[in-house]
């Protein structure tokens, strides 16, 4: 544990190599089992050899330094996580590979191989491990790093206002921040891989393969949207796994679902969540709106409705909705029906929309976050009731106690940081030879990690192998932004955040 955060990482990539290096054992296939352990091995020699050289010097874990870490970690490992990719695969670039492991990693999950029976099942399976270790990454990191610095979400809560919100003194906070990471993690990671098992048991139960079962169940958890089989519709579990993924989305929606850690003002029941309860409002609203589009188009007409086709349309919408706005990006065998029932001709949009939105503060979801968008309503809905009572006065009310006083200024600068940051990578896409619809949709997936949308959200499938490699690189910068925010980029760059 004296090492850096960094090599901490690195040495628990390097171990985690030699699981699907045992699994291709088991299947016979022993070029990607030695590409596996051979590289695993290598990564635990450099970690020796930088462990030994830093001597007796124990390294500051200084809240500076785990960012930069955890920049790091998105940029520099995916290039040690793509070597045995690359090497048991033998017919890719290594910047393909470079970008998978990216895209992996930062929970983004576009994938660049479009064809499942391309890569053998050990690289499935660590394809999805590395994006459940990414969301492992970033629920850990959320407490033990983003919320001391009011970064990730926490600048809009109470805690992220000037002497608000600690729950201890600003002095023991930051005495050893190496000793909270340790509790964080310690209480985190059981919850974590304990939520993964349960729901990886009742999909086998469902009839889904261990292999699709394990990589549907890490992927929904870290919302990486990563499959073995090329998608849900192409699952063996029908309905019955569906239904049953949509229940342990739900923790992306808040991160009270599974802890209370990073609330310190205001109430920690679910029920009082703001992020929950807009969350619901989202998923319940909209698969009723394309619903009843459906009534509206046919009154006058009056064409009989098919009773099975209804409840087909409607869990169809039910589940993809839930599964984008959470950024998990997985769509239902049922969404086919729900476009025919709805009679919408371009649903991409809708999900280009739930995905910017995104999830919960401190969870493993992408996009804006519904905190900053309930923020953004709170403040809408005041100045609404100014016009009509310019004297009036805001009474507090019992679900803004989260918020600080100026949450909604500071969520308005995010967002216009996130649409700024959004037409740079657009145009910056659009410069090197993608067309306008093409550089928006891989913008908002790569910003929002929610990696399906440039298979669904488009009148056709945007291939990503096939983009130029100045295209991939901009995305690998994209998906690495959107996972770390514009504000944690700026605070790297201030130079009074490294002041002390």
């Amino acid at each position: 544990m004296r090492l850096p955060l960094f090599l901490l990482i690195c040495s628990i990539a390097s171990l985690a190599m030699w699981i699907p290096a045992v699994h291709a054992l088991v299947l016979n296939d022993h070029p990607t089992s030695r590409a596996f352990f051979y590289t695993g091995i290598l990564g635990l020699f450099m970690v020796a050899l930088a462990g030994l050289s830093l001597g007796n010097r124990v390294p500051r874990y200084g809240m500076p330094g785990q960012l930069l870490s955890l920049l790091a970690t998105f940029v520099i490992l995916p290039l040690f996580l793509a070597v045995p990719v690359h090497d048991a695969l033998g017919n890719t670039s290594f910047l393909n590979a470079y970008f998978d492991m990216v895209s992996a990693v930062t929970t983004t999950g576009a994938d660049i191989y479009s064809d499942p029976g391309r890569l053998p099942p050990s690289v499935h399976l660590w394809r999805a491990m590395v994006g459940w270790l990414g969301g492992l990454l970033m629920w850990v990191s959320a407490s033990a790093v983003l919320a001391p610095l009011s970064l990730g979400g926490f600048e809009v809560t109470g805690r992220g206002a000037p002497g608000g919100g600690s729950a201890a003194p600003a002095q023991m906070q930051e005495a050893d921040p190496k000793r909270r990471l340790i509790a964080v993690v310690s209480t985190l990671a059981p919850v974590y891989g304990g939520l993964t098992l349960m729901l990886w048991i009742l999909l086998v139960i469902t009839g889904e393969p261990p292999l699709t079962g394990l990589s549907h169940a890490m992927s929904v958890l870290a919302t990486s949207g990563i499959s073995a089989v090329g998608g849900v519709e192409n699952a063996s579990s029908g309905i019955a796994g569906e239904m049953v993924m949509f229940l342990f989305m739900f923790f992306a929606l808040s991160r009270l679902t599974f802890s209370n850690d990073t609330v310190t003002i205001g109430s920690d029941r679910l029920d009082r969540d703001p992020e929950f309860r807009t969350g619901l409002l989202i998923i319940i609203g909209m698969p009723l709106l394309l619903f009843l589009r459906h009534w509206l188009a046919t009154f006058e007409v009056g064409t009989p409705g098919d009773a099975e086709q209804a409840l087909k349309s409607f869990w169809g919408g039910l589940f993809t909705v839930m599964s984008f706005l959470s950024t998990t990006g997985f769509e239902s065998a049922d969404w086919e029906t729900t476009r025919q029932w709805s009679g919408l001709q371009t649903p991409g949009m809708i999900l280009l929309g739930l995905s910017v939105i995104g999830g919960g503060v401190a969870t493993t979801a992408g996009g804006v976050k519904l905190l900053r968008v309930y923020a953004l309503y709170l403040n809408g809905m005041r100045e609404m009731e100014r016009l009509v009572h310019p004297s009036s006065v805001s009474g507090e009310g019992r679900g803004t106690r989260r918020l600080q006083r100026n949450g909604a200024f500071v969520a308005w600068i995010f967002f216009m940081l996130f649409a700024l940051s959004l037409a740079l990578i657009s145009i910056a896409l659009s410069a090197v030879g993608s067309d306008f619809e093409q550089s928006l949709i891989l913008a908002i997936a790569a910003l929002s990690t929610t990696g399906p949308l440039t298979e669904i959200a488009g009148n056709a499938p945007i291939v990503l192998s096939t983009l130029q490699p100045a295209a991939k690189y901009i995305l690998c910068f994209a998906m690495v932004l959107g996972r770390l925010e514009t504000l944690a980029i700026i605070a790297l760059l201030s130079p009074n955040f490294w002041r002390s």
